[in-house]
């Protein structure tokens, strides 16, 4: 079991997501196990559900797009985003 998020260096963490597609709207739902539950409005298609958890989780972190990026699980539900620009002591 991985940890929900952790610190790889002073400017960036790993955060575990657990990716709901097809929602009415995409919001955060909360602390699910050991992952942050996120619903997507985007369908797991074409990637277009990645994207939009990226684009949405950097909105709510007030960060750049290019801040948050897809580490693992690109067709998975469970997936490990890369925060730049952020400390797991921000997070």
């Amino acid at each position: 079991m991985q940890a929900p998020a952790e610190a790889h260096a002073a400017t960036h963490c790993l955060l575990t997501i657990k990716a709901v597609p097809n929602a009415p709207r995409s919001e955060v739902v909360g602390w699910l196990g050991d992952a942050l539950k996120v619903r997507l409005k985007s369908p797991p298609v074409d990637g277009k559900a990645n994207a939009e958890l990226c684009r949405y989780l950097a909105e709510v972190l007030a960060l750049p797009k290019s801040a948050v990026a897809l580490a693992t699980g690109g067709a998975s539900r469970e997936k490990r985003l890369r925060i730049d620009g952020l400390s797991l002591a921000q997070l």
